[in-house]
């Protein structure tokens, strides 16, 4: 009896100083849980996070700018957040602790959604059209941007501000030919309210000339001085997630909807696939790795931003983004 007490108090206390060796990495998202961050939670419940000795809980964000602040305050030691909102927060708050380690949306899902049978397919096509834009959307933020690298006559486009709960609405009933918003968002909500998914059409911005980056992750700049290896290991089991998510994104929902029961799985997954597809795994991705920039994109990106942003400081790119956090080459998600 005396070996058995023995032997399970050395147990516990195994247990317990593994569960000490655990380093707390709350992670701030950008938005709710939805399909794309599924990722992440697959990461928990195949227990990478836990090998890699990290505690990580995940939490909502309300939005691209809401992570940033989260991570440069050291509130939370990592978040999800839009590089151009990034640039934008470090050139108005030099010195701030935060930096981006890991690319994950290599195509931001800045678009203009339009519909087929009112003739948009090409951004040509918006020339002499209505376009509907809710004022605060990140997308119509790069409207400039996407106008200079196309090529086409702004002049002739009729801009209709929206809100953001009648933008696809307005889309559905024909009142405008097309709307701004993110991809996998504004095509989903648009088909769900009646439009054949072939009379949709998704003009990426990303595919016509406009070099902008989007959500990745950031650190603390502080935390991570102080924690190298738990930003590398998380970094690490993020990639992990990834790799099982792309290999079966129905089982990568069901570690979402164990979250929320009440969520719609079928449109999650749909988002899901769409995100992996159009602005996760691309082109770039296959050929250089996941997490990485191409430096003289990212220079390109950074002089297209200074079209719709005045810099108060000269940008410079190692402010913004560092790959010291992630292995040479990036990830490779095969």
């Amino acid at each position: 009896m005396f070996y058995k007490s023995m032997s399970a108090a050395f147990g516990l206390s195994l247990l317990a100083a593994a569960a000490q060796a655990q380093t707390s990495m709350p992670f701030a998202l950008d938005w709710r849980f939805e399909g794309p961050s599924a990722p992440y939670f697959v990461a928990i419940d195949k227990g990478y996070f836990a090998e890699a000795g990290l505690d990580v809980e995940i939490a909502a964000g309300q939005g691209s700018l809401d992570a940033i602040p989260k991570v440069a305050t050291g509130a939370f030691p990592v978040g999800f957040a839009d590089m151009n909102s990034l640039i934008k927060f470090l050139d108005q708050n030099p010195g701030a602790p935060v930096i981006g380690v890991m690319m994950v949306y290599d195509k931001p899902p800045f678009a203009i959604v339009g519909r087929k049978s009112l003739g948009v397919e090409t951004p040509s096509d918006l020339e002499g059209k209505v376009l509907g834009a809710p004022p605060p959307d990140g997308a119509w933020a790069q409207w400039p941007i996407f106008v200079a690298e196309t090529g086409i006559d702004a002049s002739t486009v009729t801009v209709e501000p929206v809100g953001f709960p009648t933008r696809e609405p307005s889309l559905a009933e024909g009142t405008v030919a097309a709307v701004t918003g993110f991809s996998f968002t504004s095509f989903l909500n648009t088909v769900r309210l009646g439009v054949p998914e072939d009379d949709v059409s998704v003009i990426l911005m990303a595919d016509h000339g406009v070099d902008l980056y989007g959500n990745a992750i950031i650190v603390n700049t502080d935390f991570a001085a102080a924690n190298p290896d738990a930003v590398s290991g998380f970094l690490d089991a993020v990639a992990k997630g990834m790799v099982d998510t792309i290999a079966d994104p129905a089982a990568a929902i069901e570690s979402l909807v164990s979250r929320n029961p009440a969520m719609d799985a079928e449109l999650e997954l749909r988002r899901l696939e769409l995100a992996l597809e159009a602005n996760i795994v691309t082109d770039a991705v296959k050929a250089n790795g996941m997490g990485v920039i191409d430096d003289a994109r990212f220079a390109n990106a950074l002089e297209q931003i200074a079209l719709t942003y005045e810099y108060q400081t000269t940008p410079d790119a190692s402010l913004y983004f560092t790959d010291a956090y992630l292995p040479e080459g990036g990830f490779k998600l095969d």
